[in-house]
């Protein structure tokens, strides 16, 4: 059995806040904290019951990634996991478009979801009150809201933690998270009930890992920020598509920095190491997953030059995509097809990521590291897809960085 201390001794740990957010009453068994590290733990802060240790090993999805072939509306795709509908998408909201990340689809349709009443609230993460570069679990009753949340957030986030509270709370609500957070609550159902009584709809976005916040001090400090308690306003990127990294100062200064530079050469080296064994970055425990719709040059590659942001619009269940259809007819979001075999050319990085995932549980084998449990992902066929020469590379990888860590967590 995994209980939280084996997580995170192991590097399993998301930080999806699932394992808290199981308590009920005044007095928390577990408790989210900061790490010296940057990054979202769990800490046991009261006795935990067997029935609750029960729980935690069956649902944390840093341990478990399991699919139940009986649950999946559509074929399974070894690639990107069972798809009910693709398309391209944006919110027909100008403002909202250009505020979030990536054409603001998956905005629309929260906000589609708000207006028809269909829920009363959405669960998701915006900047915290408390700190303009930390994030913060928040809840969106109207638009309004929702275009305060949107953007990315390349941080922990433990939107989880709180989750048994919403479920034996009055309303309905929208869940809104990484595709982690999504798994974790969609294997939470199998065993509470209350999920698929309150949780109308289990929204993702696609996420390539979840960088500390020593990644953003190490962003700020690229841009030319000396003293972050200064930072009164910061966004990851937005306001247009990719949009920029901007700090906004207490004296009026304002630095920015392009999205190529943030991500691909700061933020993405300081990922937790359970996300670069991640086996699901697209979602596929989602109802709808969207993502960056990246334009492409001739030889295939993603373009990161400025335009009029557009979303990959996924659908993997039935209810998923009547979602998708009631959003576009009540032109709240505006869409185009898109053959399933284009978004390998669109994502990349993730067509390639389930076949990293084996060669790096390997070196976790020769470490002496527990394993997680994923099941039924088509891993193997990825693997070899990848190849021998791209397998050994992974494997070696995490090799390295396991010998580096020690016993530290990562």
């Amino acid at each position: 059995m995994f209980d939280i201390e084996t997580i995170k001794a192991n590097g399993l740990c998301s930080g999806c806040g699932l394992c808290a957010g199981l308590g009920t009453g005044d007095t928390p068994a577990i408790a989210m904290r900061d790490t010296p590290e940057g990054l979202r733990r769990p800490e046991r802060v009261g006795p935990v019951s067997p029935q609750m240790a029960a729980v935690i090993d069956r649902a944390c999805p840093g341990v478990n990634i399991r699919h139940d072939p009986a649950e999946h509306e559509a074929e399974y795709h070894s690639v990107w996991g069972p798809v009910v509908g693709a398309r391209l998408g944006w919110s027909t909201d100008d403002d909202l478009r250009r505020n979030a990340s990536s054409g603001g689809a998956l905005s629309a349709i929260l906000t589609h979801l708000l207006i028809s009443g269909e829920i009363d609230y959405v669960v998701q993460t915006a900047v915290s009150e408390d700190s303009p570069v930390r994030n913060a679990l928040y809840v969106s009753t109207g638009r309004d809201e929702v275009f305060h949340a949107a953007g990315s957030r390349y941080a922990p986030s433990s939107p989880l933690e709180d989750i048994s509270k919403r479920l034996d709370s009055p309303g309905r609500f929208a869940f809104v998270g990484k595709p982690c957070d999504v798994a974790g609550l969609r294997q939470l159902a199998r065993i509470d009930r209350r999920v698929d009584e309150k949780v109308s709809y289990m929204l993702a976005f696609m996420c390539a890992g979840v960088p500390s916040y020593r990644g953003t001090s190490a962003v700020l400090a690229a841009m030319g920020v000396k003293d972050e308690s200064q930072v009164t306003a910061f966004r990851f990127r937005g306001d247009g598509w990719p949009g920029y990294a901007t700090a906004q100062m207490a004296d009026g200064t304002r630095f920015t920095m392009d999205y190529n530079t943030s991500w691909g050469s700061i933020l993405n080296r300081h990922l937790q190491f359970r996300c670069k064994i991640c086996p699901d970055g697209i979602g596929e425990f989602a109802d709808i997953v969207c993502a960056d719709g990246w334009h492409c040059d001739e030889k295939g590659y993603p373009l990161f030059e400025e335009q009029e942001g557009r979303s990959i619009v996924l659908s993997r269940t039935r209810k998923g995509e009547e979602l998708v259809l009631r959003a576009m007819n009540a032109r709240n979001l505006a869409c185009e097809p898109l053959e399933i075999e284009q978004i390998r050319h669109i994502q990349p990085f993730q067509a390639r990521r389930k076949g990293l995932v084996l060669p790096r549980l390997m070196a976790m084998t020769v470490m002496g590291r527990k394993r997680p449990r994923f099941k039924n992902l088509s891993l193997f066929e990825n693997v070899r897809a990848l190849g021998i020469k791209e397998s050994v590379r992974s494997m070696l990888g995490a090799l390295q960085r396991l010998v580096q860590a020690g016993d530290r967590q990562i």
